[in-house]
């Protein structure tokens, strides 16, 4: 499921190509039938981002979707291809150049035009979204402090952090010594604070770069130039691996629905 700064990333693309011009809206598969009509031919104000759903602004409408494990985006420049398949929403419009634009939107989990009204329940259901400036991180840790579940299905619980899935959930306990296992209570207010600085920065280098890079630059082979895939991370799908630190083998198990990945000595606290 892409993380949250993947859907930043779209939001602010959909925006620049889309934003302040007429955009004919479709559904070439029919599911969206409905919500296409009332989008076609109207002007887009922008496209934002909370945690992993994109709120798209049509005047007093408002396209949410979420993705899921299987939606993804298409753009591209130009007149469209064919449509082809379960395409189950087709923007296109004259772009920034007047040269034409589309985007294409297949497999998400929600693809719906909401009110004013259902859009401001979802993002009260969501937590801070630390690519947002003004979310504040000492909310989420109420709910952690508050809480004995594990830090890292915390960290997966949308409604404490938005955005935060998979590989930030790994990395972020890695990089600061966490075991995943940890009670939400014993995460103090200081190491939270922590947390959250690292964190932000990370994802709005994700932003930046296109991809989630962790690693830090004492920790690979290579200090300086692109930072290679298989050492852009430090236990991320690195089950039966050695720690980059210690050396101990890399560990998984199955937490909240998805594979967790620690370093049982590096985090061993």
């Amino acid at each position: 499921m892409p993380e949250g700064h993947t859907l930043y990333r779209l939001a602010r693309e959909q925006t620049q190509l889309f934003a302040g011009r007429p955009v004919h809206v479709t559904s070439p598969q029919g599911r969206f039938d409905a919500g296409a009509a009332l989008l076609d031919g109207r002007v887009l104000d922008a496209v934002r981002s909370h945690g992993k759903h994109l709120f798209a602004r049509f005047g007093t409408e408002t396209l949410h979707v979420h993705l899921g494990l299987y939606g993804s985006f298409t753009t591209g420049t130009g007149a469209p291809p064919p449509a082809r398949g379960a395409l189950r929403m087709r923007w296109e419009g004259p772009g920034p150049e007047g040269l034409g634009v589309w985007t294409d939107l297949r497999g998400p989990t929600a693809c719906e035009v909401l009110t004013p009204a259902e859009v401001a329940a979802i993002q009260a259901r969501l937590g801070p979204d630390p690519l947002r400036p003004r979310d504040d991180g000492a909310r989420a840790h109420r709910r952690i402090a508050a809480s004995r579940t594990a830090i890292g299905a915390l960290l997966m619980d949308q409604s404490v952090l938005a955005g935060v899935g998979n590989v930030y959930r790994a990395e972020l306990l890695f990089r600061h010594a966490v075991s995943p296992f940890r009670p939400g209570r014993l995460v103090d207010e200081a190491l939270w604070g922590r947390m959250w600085t690292d964190l932000v920065t990370l994802m709005r280098a994700g932003v930046r770069l296109g991809r989630i890079v962790t690693t830090r630059p004492v920790d690979r082979p290579r200090r300086r130039g692109p930072v290679e895939r298989e050492h852009a991370h430090y236990v991320y799908r690195r089950t039966g691996l050695p720690c980059r630190i210690c050396g101990t083998e890399v560990r998984t198990e199955v937490m909240v629905g998805r594979n967790l990945y620690w370093c049982p000595v590096c985090q061993a606290g």
